[in-house]
């Protein structure tokens, strides 16, 4: 494992608080432990090398393959919505760039995070050990299926938008678990969490949203 050099981590530090105060915090994300963990975690070096001096914009990045990298704002809601205090264990499906993945293993004792593309979950593995994360479990697979030998899940976090949540991966969060993604069609989506109590699943809207699809079985058809 190449571990990534304190200058390279540390390079941006002041657009890194400039974003969390701007960004976050302006717009209503209280959670300090979330707060911090995105005041800690080198946003640039999960971003492609010629836009790492966009990185801390308020603004999605592209990273490849159709896929991009949220906006902060987006990140620090989705996060802060999840409820985590440091013992959860938390499905992601959508490894994409492993931006996200960094800041939910910096709130949960551990992380499986599932990826479709063979790129860039190779890619966001290779920086995420670069930075010494060590509760981190990686897979590549269709994510709509979950990962039903894991389960149940305290957290699960969805960074693609479906039509609707899948059943598949609803079953697999535990009691009193929580569940955030993105739902809707192309042009109009939602993000939404799910909230788990026994036979029900009780949901709230936190507002308009905007995501690449969620491709698999359970998903959107791949684009051939």
């Amino acid at each position: 494992m190449n571990r990534l050099s304190p200058e390279m981590i540390q390079s941006y530090a002041g657009q890194r608080r400039k974003m969390v105060e701007d960004q976050l915090v302006a717009r209503g994300v209280k959670d300090l432990r979330v707060l911090e963990a995105m005041s800690r975690v080198p946003r640039h070096l999960f971003s492609q090398e010629s836009l790492q001096h966009r990185a801390y914009g308020d603004t999605p990045l592209p990273i490849g393959e159709n896929q991009t990298l949220s906006q902060p704002y987006i990140v620090g809601a989705m996060t802060e919505a999840l409820g985590l205090k440091g013992e959860e264990r938390v499905l992601e499906i959508g490894t994409g760039s492993g931006y996200q993945t960094a800041i939910v293993a910096e709130l949960a004792r551990q992380v499986f995070t599932i990826e479709r593309l063979n790129n860039l979950s190779r890619k966001a593995q290779k920086i995420l050990e670069g930075l010494s994360y060590m509760n981190i479990v990686f897979k590549m697979f269709d994510g709509t299926y979950g990962w039903p030998d894991q389960a149940p899940f305290d957290a699960i976090l969805i960074t693609a938008s479906a039509k609707e949540i899948p059943e598949s991966l609803i079953k697999q969060l535990g009691e009193g678990g929580r569940l955030v993604a993105p739902t809707g069609d192309t042009d109009n989506q939602k993000l939404v969490v799910l909230t788990k109590n026994g036979s029900r699943v009780n949901r709230r809207e936190l507002g308009d949203c905007k995501f690449v699809p969620l491709i698999g079985k359970y998903g959107w058809p791949a684009v051939t």
